[in-house]
């Protein structure tokens, strides 16, 4: 088994873990934050943790394990970065709410919508990982994420943004009529309660999402050996 150190990239900080440690470590992040400053500050700070592997979660598209979208809100300098060379290890890149979605799934069709400095979303399907971009579409007198991101919260004020939250994960449970539906990111938190049909989640799941992500390759390794 790989030991895994896991990096979680938000809008205001960066996140990560290693596979046997109990304490995340981080450092702020921010509008101008490039991927070099941000492999320097991890190696930095990760310096006297074990690991062989990395998984990172990228808060914009990811595609064939390739970032080919620069983030909103981050700096530049994303998409083409060699990070398995930057790291001198295998990486594994993966939308930041796939990978806490991976991390909270329990089974059956799940929805998930992180609810951080932007709005990230992600649908796991029978154990399919099915990353979507939904913050940007139109909702109201704008997109979804200027009524559920950060800056909403604090634009709006806890009681009027837990009812946009609530409205829109019931206008995405009548589309998809999914199983199981949770509602993290770092903003979780601040929901008074969970809205009807969805359970809360939690940041540290982006981790263990991390992890089972270098575990559902190694399994299908085994499995074409036999």
């Amino acid at each position: 088994m790989k030991r895994v150190l896991v990096i979680d990239i938000g809008g205001t900080s960066v996140k990560f873990l290693a596979a046997g440690e109990r304490t995340a470590r981080r450092f702020p992040s921010g509008s101008t934050l490039t991927p070099r400053q941000m492999v320097a500050g991890v190696k930095r700070l990760a310096g006297d943790w074990n690991y062989d592997a990395v998984t990172i979660g990228y808060p914009g598209v990811v595609k064939a394990g390739r970032v080919i979208k620069e983030p909103q809100n981050l700096g530049r300098g994303w998409v083409g970065f060699d990070f398995k060379a930057a790291f001198g290890c295998p990486v594994k890149l993966i939308n930041d709410a796939a990978m806490q979605a991976l991390g909270s799934y329990k089974g059956g069709l799940m929805l998930f919508l992180g609810l951080g400095t932007g709005l990230g979303s992600a649908l796991i399907a029978d154990g399919v990982v099915v990353p979507l971009d939904l913050a940007h579409l139109p909702y109201k007198q704008g997109s979804y994420e200027d009524y559920m991101g950060l800056r909403a919260l604090k634009r709006l004020g806890k009681p009027v943004w837990r009812k946009h939250v609530a409205d829109v994960a019931k206008r995405f449970m009548d589309i998809l009529h999914p199983d199981d539906v949770v509602l993290g990111g770092g903003c979780a938190k601040d929901l008074n309660k969970p809205s009807r049909g969805c359970r809360v989640g939690h940041n540290s799941n982006a981790f263990l999402g991390g992890i089972r992500l270098w575990e559902k390759t190694q399994k299908k390794e085994r499995s074409m050996k036999c």
